[in-house]
């Protein structure tokens, strides 16, 4: 079957679309370099000042150092759970398999809000308010679902054939798994390391929910910044963000490739 030429109207309308999404986006790094003292387009005057308040602004900082640590952890631990969960799932094919699945993708069918009120109920039993170990294990009850489903997806999508090939050669189970599959399952692993920081770097819901004076997360920080002040302080924290995110997407591009990582 013979692709069929993209109209130049679908063209312009995809353009368009593409740049009403991100309109909003370009906004901010314009403002981010304002003069003024409150947030407007275009700005009066051109100035590094909101950048600097950022260095010297110690809550911000340190909130951001807190979610970049809370997010690296809550990925390795979603790495490690989700992986074997996984092969469990798609290749051993153990009993119960699908409850599994259920079970950890559960939390993707509750809003958000509701689940970080029953966590907040939890977790006040449990002395796990405001305490880094709370942060960890609420944010990987929100990352492990998506970990789970994209690594499930990508090992259901690999060849059987070759690890069935290396076992009738002799090879262990264990070899099998690290010799075979694993570096088939490479653009998967990427993919799941990737959308699972984003996530627990970018939760905000259920932070606040469990942060306080003694712990803060990014986002968490900006809301309660916004509410007390509207400056381009917001707008140079959102420009370090854009920029974080792209780093983010050109390691895996780099590393695995976009096209094998996420298009199957």
């Amino acid at each position: 079957m013979e692709d069929r030429p993209i109209s130049p109207a679908l063209k312009i309308a995809a353009f368009v679309m593409f740049a009403f999404l991100l309109a909003p986006v370009l906004l901010v790094v314009p403002i981010s370099f304002s003069a003024d003292s409150y947030m407007s387009f275009p700005p009066s005057g051109w100035s590094l000042r909101w950048y600097v308040e950022l260095m010297d602004n110690s809550r911000m900082i340190g909130a951001l150092g807190t979610s970049t640590l809370l997010a690296v952890i809550v990925m390795v631990l979603a790495m490690v759970i989700a992986l074997p969960a996984a092969y469990a799932i798609v290749r051993m094919r153990v009993i119960g398999g699908e409850a599994l699945l259920a079970l950890f993708t559960a939390p993707l069918l509750l809003p958000t809000i509701v689940l970080g009120l029953a966590i907040l109920i939890v977790f006040a039993g449990a002395g796990l308010l405001a305490t880094f170990p709370g942060l960890v294990i609420a944010h990987l009850i929100i990352v492990l679902p998506y970990a789970l489903r994209v690594l499930t997806t990508s090992l259901s999508g690999l060849p059987i054939i070759m690890e069935e090939a290396a076992s009738t050669l002799g090879a262990s189970p264990l070899t099998v798994f690290r010799r075979i599959t694993l570096p088939m399952m490479m653009p998967g692993m990427v993919a799941t390391a990737a959308l699972s920081f984003l996530v627990s770097f970018d939760e905000a819901v259920i932070s606040l929910f469990l942060t306080g004076p003694r712990i803060t997360t990014l986002p968490v920080a900006l809301y309660q910044h916004v509410e007390n002040q509207a400056d381009p302080l917001v707008a140079a924290v959102s420009v370090l963000l854009i920029v974080l995110t792209l780093a983010v997407v050109l390691i895996v591009d780099r590393t695995a490739g976009l096209t094998k990582t996420f298009v199957k």
